[in-house]
């Protein structure tokens, strides 16, 4: 009885320590934020007529979800495309890692009903962006910090 219970804590003991060894990392960064982001190609002459409607929709929802805390930050960058299947504009979208993103719907919804109106307004915003850009892309991206 003695030794099965000598068995029992040594292997409690074991498992305990392998535990503790898995969990440190060799790795050469720490994680950081989690980046949604999205490669937009715009047809030629509606890059200025996408970004008007960015300022109202992506830049809208994106305030009000910093002043909820869904989100850390936001970013565009602008850029001129290498080839003619490249993109010419990268959202970004900072959170705080990945379990900010458990429930999204349910978070942004209500948002996208403030900012955009009726999901039938919303399928129509939608709709009209077809015949100014492409999305050529959508990348869930871990930032990182060298060690």
């Amino acid at each position: 009885m003695k030794r099965s219970i000598l068995l029992l804590v040594s292997a409690a003991v074991m498992i305990g320590f392998s535990a503790v060894t898995w969990a440190q990392s060799d790795a050469p960064y720490t994680e950081g934020p989690v980046w949604t982001v999205t490669m937009v190609k715009t047809k030629f002459g509606m890059t200025d007529d996408y970004l008007k409607g960015l300022a109202k929709t992506f830049k809208g929802t994106l305030e009000e979800a910093k002043k909820q805390n869904l989100v850390m930050d936001y970013k565009i960058l602008i850029g001129d495309s290498s080839t003619a299947q490249d993109w010419d504009i990268l959202l970004m979208v900072e959170q705080p890692n990945m379990a900010a993103l458990d429930n999204a719907r349910e978070k942004f919804d209500p948002i996208a009903r403030k900012i955009e109106g009726s999901a039938e307004q919303q399928r129509n915003t939608a709709t009209q962006r077809l015949q100014i850009r492409e999305i050529l892309g959508v990348k869930l991206m871990r930032e990182i910090t060298l060690k």
